[in-house]
């Protein structure tokens, strides 16, 4: 096996494995210097950015992490903690140039969604680096602090500004407890008590989960609508302002809503009148006054790094089967605009809820931005490894899952987990379905085809195969 290469992937519709593809090779032009901002390395980041924006570097590294470490993906997270200030503040951009935090007037304290330690858990499961937890620790129990200390209010809830959110011209006239940020840092508070865990620390363990359920507790007695099954905002007054938009749904990947409340969120993103939208998920529901069919920026245009929460939230309540028919269905509306009829396309920052093409923002000329690789590369890269081809890693637990609808030709070869290279291969043979496997080293696999059979078996070094009717 090949040591030098990004892992190949298997797909019966060869256009999902030529932008997979594809995407590896634009990766190459994002690399960029850090050094006239007094960073060392190079960090990730479009060649045209006079800014490095914390929510797209987030973002990048849950695809950068399937590179076999030929791009590294942690230089993009250690900008933001190198630029931490004393009182913990991480700002939401900062300057190419000089590295100064970018302070506007529609978000003075530059404060973005907190998921730093989002990601540094995804990385930690995919790379198996627990010192690297240990050293970071620190910079986001600081930052967790900052972000209480000055956005906390009386009622337990955060108050921030709208562009805190990312969505900047989200319609939610006088919303003042965003639930999309309130969510987030409950996500942020659960993953925290996670990495404490990762460190043996019950101290920092518990003391996150206590600030997770608070947090959970408020945002269920608050701002849940029994009537319309949905989560909204609040205004100075507490009172809900019923407007739908996506954002709710980073309730899922917190584990807020119980087994009831959360299948009445899946039926809005099943219904296409709200978010079921033929390509899903719209940043606004279909039927609010406000949704543009043109997408109007976040007023309608389905966005890759939205459309990625929402089905990571989906895996996290087993609702695999979706996430997978999602993610194929946005996967098609996204190679429609790469391969337009006639002429040259590209891949978009965001994209049209009812048809093919890149969304429009009217009045806004620059949107959407092409070649947008921060938020496309988690369709073209992370959705096609996780959700199409099914691969969920654990380098930790030294465990890999296979979790599939029905089995299809396809697999993955040469991909890196630390020191071990791995092969997964599925193929129809005279004897039925099997799986072909091959590894450097002993982990363990499940296979999980949703609804018929699941099974975990050790694999040992070598070539190996399995066929499913047997086990």
């Amino acid at each position: 096996m090949a040591k030098k290469d990004f892992p190949g992937i298997h797909f019966y519709d060869q256009d999902f494995v030529d932008v997979y593809d594809q995407t590896w090779a634009w990766v190459e032009e994002y690399w960029q210097s850090g050094e006239k901002s007094g960073f060392p390395n190079k960090i990730f980041n479009s060649p045209e950015a006079t800014t490095i924006d914390q929510l797209e570097s987030i973002f990048s590294t849950f695809f950068l992490v399937y590179s076999n470490r030929i791009y590294p993906c942690t230089p993009q997270l250690d900008w933001f903690y190198n630029k931490q200030e004393a009182d913990g503040a991480i700002r939401w951009k900062y300057s190419v140039d000089d590295g100064s935090p970018v302070l506007t007037d529609d978000n003075p304290m530059g404060v973005s969604l907190p998921l730093f330690s989002w990601a540094e858990l995804n990385l930690f499961h995919k790379i198996g680096n627990k010192k690297r937890i240990k050293d970071i620790m620190p910079a986001l129990q600081s930052y967790f602090s900052w972000l209480e200390n000055n956005f906390k209010d009386e009622n337990d809830l955060y108050r921030v500004p709208l562009a805190a959110t990312g969505m900047l011209n989200s319609p939610r006239k006088d919303a003042v407890y965003h639930l999309d940020f309130n969510m987030a840092m409950a996500v942020n508070a659960w993953y925290m008590s996670d990495l404490g865990d990762i460190l043996n620390d019950r101290e920092i363990s518990f003391h996150y989960k206590r600030q997770y359920f608070s947090l959970k507790t408020r945002i269920n007695q608050t701002m849940w609508n029994e009537e319309d099954g949905f989560y909204y905002d609040l205004n100075e007054n507490n009172e809900q302002i019923r407007v739908k938009h996506i954002g709710a749904y980073w309730s899922f990947l917190g584990m807020l809503p119980n087994d009831a409340k959360a299948d009445r969120l899946l039926e809005h993103l099943k219904n296409p009148d709200t978010f079921g939208t033929p390509n899903p998920f719209p940043s606004l529901g279909a039927n609010e006054p406000d949704f543009d069919e043109a997408g109007g920026g976040y007023r309608g245009s389905v966005y890759p790094y939205l459309t990625f929460m929402v089905i990571k939230g989906l895996e996290r309540y087993s609702f695999f089967e979706l996430a997978r028919e999602s993610s194929i269905k946005h996967l098609y509306y996204l190679l429609d605009t790469l391969h337009p009829e006639g002429k040259r396309g590209s891949v978009w920052e965001a994209y049209l809820p009812t048809k093919e093409g890149p969304a429009v923002w009217e009045g806004n000329p620059e949107f959407p931005r092409p070649l947008y690789l921060h938020f496309v590369g988690l369709s073209t890269i992370a959705l096609m490894i996780e959700n199409v081809i099914g691969l969920v890693v654990s380098l930790p637990r030294k465990t890999v899952d296979w979790i599939v609808p029905t089995l299809e030709v396809m697999g993955i070869d040469n991909l890196s987990l630390k020191r071990n290279l791995i092969t997964i291969l599925s193929n129809k043979s005279s004897r039925g379905w099997e799986i072909r496997l091959e590894s450097e080293k002993l982990y363990y696999f499940t296979i999980d085809i949703i609804g018929d059979k699941r099974k975990t078996l050790p694999i040992p070094s070598g070539k190996c195969s399995m066929l499913i009717d047997k086990l």
